[in-house]
């Protein structure tokens, strides 16, 4: 325990040591954590609803279960928001996240799988939960690097073939489930997936197995169906409520794994670097498959040697299925595409899977490595056992190989920078009067998956002040576009005309027709006040506004403010 938690504030010292500082790599995802964190507790505070809310896009809601809500991480942890912020909450989330995954997995593998194998468990358990994939995704994705709730959906899995113990067995695994519905669906797909491979592999190998298949099956229908009865509604909403959406963009299911990565290292390994990382994966976020060379061959070499255990043999095949999934729709090798077409191709259009980003397919291949290093110590200490006048010479080839694989993969403290502190006009409430009536807080720029400060800021105010637009996942409405994801709401002229001015620094030609635009947009979001913070193009940002609607901006609290209710009406 000691070991993990050392692990785990390793990972997020910077964090920890800096309380101004922030996600380098990934801000705008860390925002919108922050986001959720506070709806959590306003969920508890407030009674609000919590499958959505319309504190961000105003006048529309956003369907917080189709996006990363966390409901039961932010719902529990609402003391912690209320009394230290959603910074220091997300940054618990995320170092207890990690930390509790160890201590999850050891538990498994130390009672479970292999019970008594103290050493060998630990060795699996502290890959599963610090492999190179889950400290990339530590970059602001606390719900993927959280994943104490799979080896209890495992554990759970493996007790259903107790004789005379299916319906205690059933709702006890329904429970988890559900606890991990709520957390990230993604990984409860993939878990799923997982174990219905292992399992069907050990009733083939095993036959003495077969003789429990009925309290099993039992047991299995009982979880499903209370867990079906516990999701049904969430899902419903998720899938058919206001703010669905029919799979993610196209752009995000071209996210795929390139066959070169699973033999190089991460950034955030010790053996690796971001140069050598660049363009082998979407962004520093989603290094899903970076195990180097040494552990590829170790993995390999394990399973050749523990052949002919059956659940070996299950977790392999599993592992290559994953693998090959994780390749997308075209297998790309070194930065470049093959034209081979890969598997996900004929997959990717099928319900429930078009919202899958593909490359997560290899993330799942950690605690598959994980299993197989804790199967191979405790192989080691078995013959170490049975020779021992070999003991000394079997375990300096085992220490020897296992550094030589698993040091270069040794994780290194995430990247931070310094965040803007949150404007005094935000935290002093000096927005309230402008908002009477159910108006909204419209922000230069407008929120989006680049500029996600206007999240931190609401977050901030316990989500009391609702912003225009935002950074989520929402349905694209525009016609021929079929209510596919969209990161955002559909572009909207002024939300495109401030775009344009954030990339470029350069203010577009301004016409009656664009200040009839902007009026109507102003509208439409039920604006009362348009805010522009520090930017680092704040001036053509304040330029463009002014040009566009004839008010000059005062300066209160650390931003700039332009009073748009005689315009909105």
């Amino acid at each position: 325990m000691a070991s993990f938690a050392a692990f785990g504030f390793w990972v997020t010292a910077r964090m920890w040591l800096n309380p101004q500082d922030g996600i380098r790599d990934n801000p705008t995802d860390m925002a919108q954590f922050q986001w959720m964190m506070a709806h959590g507790a306003r969920v508890v505070t407030e009674l609000a609803y919590p499958f959505t809310s319309d504190r961000m896009n105003v006048p529309e809601s956003v369907n917080l279960m189709a996006n990363t809500s966390v409901l039961s991480v932010s719902l529990p942890m609402t003391p912690i928001t209320l009394l230290f912020g959603t910074r220091a909450a997300f940054l618990l989330f995320l170092t207890l996240g990690m930390i509790a995954t160890a201590t999850a997995w050891y538990f498994l593998l130390s009672r479970v799988v292999l019970p008594g194998a103290r050493g060998p468990a630990w060795l699996g358990a502290t890959f599963c939960a610090y492999a190179p994939a889950m400290v990339s995704h530590a970059n602001a994705h606390p719900n993927i690097v959280s994943q104490y709730v799979v080896p209890l959906i495992i554990w759970r899995t493996l007790r259903l073939a107790e004789p005379g113990r299916w319906l205690r067995n059933g709702l006890l695994l329904a429970l988890v489930i559900v606890w991990q519905a709520f957390l990230n669906l993604e990984i409860l797909l993939m878990t799923a997936i997982g174990l219905g491979v292992v399992i069907v592999a050990m009733a083939l190998a095993r036959p003495g197995l077969r003789a429990r298949i009925r309290p099993f099956s039992a047991g299995l229908g009982v979880a499903a169906v209370v867990s079906a009865v516990l999701l049904a509604y969430p899902l419903y909403v998720q899938f058919y409520g206001p703010g669905a959406y029919h799979g993610l963009p196209w752009l995000i299911r071209g996210y795929s794994t390139d066959l070169a990565s699973f033999f190089a290292y991460s950034r955030e390994s010790l053996a690796g670097d971001a140069r050598s990382a660049t363009g082998l994966a979407k962004n520093p976020t989603e290094e899903n498959s970076f195990f180097g060379w040494p552990l590829v061959i170790l993995v390999v070499a394990l399973v050749w040697w523990l052949r002919r255990n059956a659940v070996v043999i299950g977790l392999a095949v599993l592992g290559l299925l994953f693998a090959v999934l994780s390749l997308g729709r075209e297998v790309r090798f070194d930065r470049r595409g093959t034209g081979v077409p890969g598997p996900w191709a004929l997959l990717e259009d099928l319900p429930i899977l078009h919202s899958v980003v593909p490359t997560r397919w290899a993330l799942a291949i950690t605690p598959i490595i994980g299993l197989l290093l804790a199967y191979g110590a405790e192989k080691v200490r078995e013959l170490a056992a049975r020779y021992p006048d070999r003991r000394s010479q079997i375990r300096f080839a085992t220490v020897t190989g296992l550094a030589m694989a698993l040091v270069p993969v040794l994780p290194t403290p995430l990247p931070t920078k310094r965040l803007e502190p949150t404007p005094g006009f935000v935290t002093s409430g000096a927005w309230r009067p402008y908002l009477a009536g159910g108006r909204s807080v419209v922000t230069l720029p407008l929120p989006d998956t680049e500029y996600a400060e206007p999240l931190r800021w609401s977050a901030d105010t316990g989500l009391e002040m609702p912003i225009a637009r935002g950074y989520f996942l929402g349905p694209d409405n525009r016609p021929g576009r079929h209510r596919v994801a969209l990161f955002s709401a559909p572009p909207r002229p002024t939300s495109s005309f401030f775009g344009t001015i954030r990339r470029t620094g350069e203010v577009p030609p301004i016409t009656e027709r664009t200040h009839r635009e902007a009026v109507e947009d102003l509208r439409y979001w039920r604006a009362g006040v348009v805010v522009l913070g520090p930017h680092e193009h704040a001036d053509a940002l304040r330029t463009g506004m002014t040009e566009l609607t004839g008010i000059e901006p005062e300066h209160v609290g650390g931003v700039w403010v332009w009073d748009v209710r005689p315009l909105t009406g």
